[in-house]
């Protein structure tokens, strides 16, 4: 996929995360004290503007999984609001979750295992067809055959079982599902980590043609930066549950302002590369159990002052430009 030949998004957001937070354990105990609790995500704020691709990276445990499940309401938020076109969609997951699938879906890392091998394709299909829409059998085996075509998939394919396709073609059966109820947001949680490079670049340009062909909008999570800057109009950086920096793709990846940042870009892989940058097995990684007052980074960062360790800085702390910023004190390429 070519960056540069995406159209721009507009300005209108299409969904709004504010001051999230998620929170896996704690409460009391039966005989006094509290449970243990992990802070998975924490005072997460950003948005989703119509029509773009939103990239989202971080190491592994940085919140991207807890951040995908929350925005299509596989999990809730224990506080904070996500709004879908100005709707809550915490409310519409509770009150009525099939609503919520026919705005959103989700796309699988693994997509052999996403798929019942028990079920033929017609039939994994079919669920969302009739559980989603109100098609008749007609227009249900009317819209199969578009999925299929979108897809680029052969109408035999439909009476096979998902062990019977390759990794390129059961994802390709997971992006049809997502497409079936007519979703305007789909997320992307690593859908092409499992695939071999040649067929992740399919997948890749279909993605692509589909979103301009249904005006969707997505939210692409991955660990490769390679791809998340081909595919990506914008970046948002994750560190244990907050947001490091947001802004667009070609900022992120050309003049990054969070050290943590910058220490992904230099710890990234490439042909001919010879200079990755490797931490020291010793460093030291911020407690779930326990979050740092101030910068979550701190420990690991060179530029840490004292200011850093007792203050967490706010998540425009610095600014890059026209939507660029990051949470840092003492950001990059600054004195």
């Amino acid at each position: 996929m070519n960056a540069s030949s995406r159209k721009p998004a507009g300005d209108e957001a299409l969904l709004t995360i504010e001051a999230v937070e998620r929170i896996f354990g704690g409460g009391r105990k039966l005989l006094g004290g509290h449970h243990p609790a992990v802070h998975a995500v924490q005072g997460l704020s950003l948005d989703v503007k119509k029509g773009e691709t939103l990239g989202v990276v971080g190491e592994s445990g940085c919140g991207k999984s807890t951040l995908a499940r929350l925005v299509v309401g596989l999990d809730l938020p224990t506080s904070g609001t996500i709004t879908f076109n100005g709707e809550d969609l915490t409310a519409l997951a509770r009150k009525d979750r099939r609503a919520l699938a026919r705005k959103i879906q989700y796309v699988f890392q693994d997509p052999v295992a996403s798929l019942n091998p028990r079920k033929t394709i017609r039939t994994i299909l079919e669920a969302p067809l009739k559980h989603l829409t109100g098609l008749n059998a007609d227009g249900r085996k009317h819209r199969l055959d578009e999925l299929l075509q979108a897809v680029n998939l052969a109408p035999e394919f439909l009476d096979r079982y998902p062990h019977e396709f390759s990794g390129g073609q059961a994802q390709r059966i997971g992006i049809a599902r997502a497409l079936a109820a007519g979703p305007e947001l789909i997320v992307l949680d690593e859908p092409v980590s499992a695939l071999d490079v040649s067929v992740q670049a399919q997948v890749l340009n279909l993605l692509d043609g589909l979103k301009d062909k249904f005006g969707l909008t997505y939210i692409f999570i991955s660990h490769d930066l390679s791809v998340v800057e081909s595919v990506s109009d914008r970046v948002a950086v994750m560190y244990f549950g907050r947001l490091a920096e947001l802004g667009p793709a070609r900022d992120i990846f050309r003049q990054p302002l969070h050290p943590y940042t910058g220490l992904l870009m230099r710890s990234a892989p490439a042909p001919g590369r010879h200079d990755l940058l490797a931490e020291d097995a010793t460093t030291e990684l911020p407690d779930p159990y326990n979050p740092p007052a101030g910068c979550a980074f701190a420990a690991r960062c060179p530029n840490r002052t004292d200011t850093c360790v007792t203050a967490r800085p706010a998540p425009d702390e610095a600014s890059g430009g026209p939507d660029h910023f990051a949470a840092c004190y003492h950001p990059l390429g600054r004195a």
